[in-house]
């Protein structure tokens, strides 16, 4: 897989102006389970409060179903949840946008 990422990173570098239509046939299993445990455990939830530790509970299930949709086109990103923090310095805030968990895995 890490292959393939380097020829198309090659070819957009070569060819600025071609546009690639669909990648989703680089995308499997256990690509989806590296991202899956490379993400950190403790950050905030999304719009689905999904935690990496519930999604791990039936981790193949859910991302053998994740795939599936990816693959049919039938996955569709959820609402990002908007937050404001506090800006250092300052007494205004700044908005923060939090991805569901399974959109942070894609």
């Amino acid at each position: 897989m890490y292959t393939k990422l380097d020829r198309i990173a090659e070819i957009a570098r070569d060819n600025p102006k071609d546009k690639f239509t669909s990648l989703i046939h680089l995308i499997n299993k256990e690509m989806l389970i590296r991202c899956h445990y490379e993400l950190s455990g403790n950050k905030a939830t999304g719009v689905d409060k999904v935690t990496k530790k519930e999604y791990e509970a039936n981790l193949v299930e859910n991302i053998d179903n994740l795939l599936i949709r990816m693959k049919d086109f039938k996955y569709r990103p959820q609402p990002v949840k908007r937050v404001y923090i506090d800006k250092p310095g300052s007494n205004k805030k700044r908005p923060l946008g939090i991805p569901s968990y399974e959109d942070k895995i894609v």
